[in-house]
């Protein structure tokens, strides 16, 4: 809970009384889901330690969503589709991992970062999804995509340059010496 005091003389001339504001501010959260185990050792090391350090700026939870084990894309789609829906709330905002989503620079990243929390939001939900994409109804839910590259990348790479890029935008946002302009 946060005090704020804006003194009414400012407001109102020859009065030294005091307006007091309570705002309830909670900082905001971020939820990582992916589709499927991170199988390489190396990728899983790199990504704990992203994880680990980000964890120093903003409360980051990870889910690992099981892949599906249908045989056709469609089918895949609708079956992750499901679990996913699961995870995500009615309030959170759902941002995509996808390949025809918005590009940013690392700083523009960490703007988008900060106006989101700027704007109150509480939960931010990032969806790492798998092989074929999202299904229709995720598409239609989701309040954004969100591309790294312009390049295909294997869905356990993304992960570990996700989490690189979470952590460069957090200590961008705080000054810190980490990225280089």
């Amino acid at each position: 809970m946060f005090k704020f005091g804006v003194p009414l003389s400012k407001i109102l001339p020859n009065t030294d009384k005091c307006i007091v504001f309570y705002l309830n501010l909670k900082p905001m959260k971020i939820k990582v889901l992916e589709v499927g185990k991170t199988e390489e050792p190396w990728l899983r090391q790199g990504v704990s330690d992203y994880q680990t350090r980000l964890s120093h700026y903003i409360s980051c939870e990870t889910i690992t969503l099981p892949p599906s084990k249908s045989k056709s894309p469609e089918a895949v789609k609708l079956d992750e589709e499901k679990l996913i829906m699961q995870k995500v709330n009615q309030g959170d905002q759902l941002i995509l991992l996808d390949d025809k989503g918005d590009e940013f620079t690392s700083v523009g990243f960490s703007s988008f970062l900060q106006k989101k929390m700027n704007s109150g939001l509480r939960n931010i939900v990032f969806v790492i999804g798998g092989p074929y994409g999202f299904s229709d109804e995720i598409y239609k839910r989701a309040n954004g995509k969100l591309s790294l590259s312009r390049m295909t990348f294997s869905h356990q790479m993304v992960r570990l340059f996700f989490f690189e890029q979470l952590y460069r935008a957090f200590t961008i946002l705080k000054g810190e010496k980490y990225h280089h302009e």
